[in-house]
């Protein structure tokens, strides 16, 4: 007998536009397998997500910036043409806090956590968090948050430089607009320049102190806060490498139990009253304390590495405690690896003893992997072509530059814009 309540099917929401967003994939692998009906609410056009066999349906998802009414109406259509009470999951920071914001509008259709407070938009917030963590006494970068132009460049000073610099409502930047959520600015001017497109970006301009990368200071912690207040589903884990290197997401983690870590993600939890996914990220400063950089509040895309032995993980314990299941007791598998094959294909190919995840490819699901492999090429011939036709633009006398210098980048390595892989984490 199955421990999930197979009647309730499961629907993932995700707003935003990147066709290789692989947290996704896994948690339709994860429900899938469990018996649960998956429908996704996302851009299918070139997603090798639509390929997996474990997906019952793709439904079109509300456009990029949608008002909540727009994104309660799209929920309400799908919910009636699923026809019962579906475990709703958000898998973007847009969603949920859509989502937290359409709770009492959406609970006759849907299966949420209980809330106690808008807490999803307070935690994505980059600002609210800052004021949240010095609120309960938690590690955070000193954050400054300028008023002016002027402001800023004094700022950035006073921080030293380079600072970060994070757009507090990430989820807000227009396509279009070619801001990034978060970039490093290494002189005053540019973080005057920045300020000034403030009202573009739609949300206020954070500079942070920049705690630098390196070996074992990348630390993640995901989680499932069931009803009782308990964390379930997941665990530590360490950031071996990512794309871009020393920041972005995460292309190889391994689940690494650390108590420092663990007891801090839990005062967080406990202190605001949090319950549902959740997907915290630290970096270690030079005296090895663990600062909070990132809270949010849905799956992170690495969320399979904690698979324990009774393969619960959070969005399989969300199900099953929103479906009045009990949720089985596993042995945490520490060692365990997870590899995103596009960003680390070297890494995927070696062998390892304490198992490891795969983020698209899947003996039981193998049709993803190989469209994401086609997709990917044509992803990266197409931005290398770009860079070529920059590099080799006509001179002023009209005959063309000669291309000196070889593009660095190479067919497996070559990125996804920044707003792509901001939305990947």
């Amino acid at each position: 007998m199955s421990l999930f309540d197979t009647r309730v099917p499961a629907v993932l929401l995700r707003i935003d536009r990147n066709p290789f967003h692989h947290g996704t994939l896994g948690a339709v692998r994860s429900l899938g397998r469990a018996g649960v009906e998956v429908h996704v609410i996302a851009d299918s056009a070139g997603s090798p997500v639509a390929r997996s066999r474990f997906v019952r349906r793709i439904h079109p998802p509300p456009p990029p910036q949608a008002s909540a009414p727009d994104i309660a109406v799209a929920l309400r259509r799908i919910a009636a043409g699923v026809a019962r009470p579906a475990v709703l999951i958000p898998m973007d920071d847009a969603s949920a806090v859509a989502v937290d914001r359409l709770r009492e509008e959406l609970a006759p259709s849907y299966l949420l956590p209980a809330a106690t407070g808008p807490l999803a938009e307070r935690v994505a917030d980059k600002a609210e968090l800052a004021a949240l963590c010095a609120a309960v006494d938690v590690p955070h970068p000193l954050t400054l948050i300028p008023r002016s132009a002027a402001e800023a460049a004094g700022a950035a000073w006073r921080l030293g430089l380079p600072v970060i610099a994070k757009w507090s409502r990430p989820w807000l930047l227009p396509t279009e607009s070619g801001l990034r959520s978060t970039v490093v600015v290494r002189s005053p001017q540019e973080a005057r320049e920045l300020y000034l497109r403030s009202e573009e970006a739609g949300s206020r301009l954070l500079l942070q102190a920049w705690l630098p990368p390196g070996p074992d200071r990348d630390w993640f912690f995901h989680g499932y806060v069931d009803r009782s207040g308990a964390v379930r589903g997941g665990g530590v884990g360490v950031k071996l490498r990512a794309w871009p290197r020393g920041a972005g997401l995460t292309a190889v983690g391994r689940w690494t139990p650390d108590p420092r870590v663990q007891a801090l993600a839990e005062r967080i939890i406990g202190e605001l009253g949090y319950r549902g996914i959740f997907d915290l990220d630290f970096r270690c400063d030079a005296e090895g304390r663990h600062h909070l950089l990132d809270f949010n509040p849905r799956p992170g895309a690495q969320f399979r590495l904690f698979s324990d032995s009774a393969d619960l993980d959070v969005v399989r314990a969300l199900h099953l405690d929103l479906t009045h299941r009990p949720l089985p007791d596993g042995v945490p598998r520490a060692g365990r690896a997870f590899v995103v094959e596009n960003y680390a294909p070297l890494t995927a190919l070696r062998p390892t003893r304490a198992g490891r995840e795969r983020a698209w490819g899947a003996r039981d699901d193998r049709a993803p992997g190989w469209a994401m492999w086609w997709l990917w090429s044509r992803h990266v011939s197409r931005r290398l072509l770009e860079r070529l036709r920059r590099l080799c633009t006509p001179a002023g006398d009209g005959t063309r530059v000669r291309l000196v210098r070889q593009a660095t980048a190479s067919p497996l390595t070559t990125g996804l814009t920044d707003d792509e892989k901001a939305s990947s984490r």
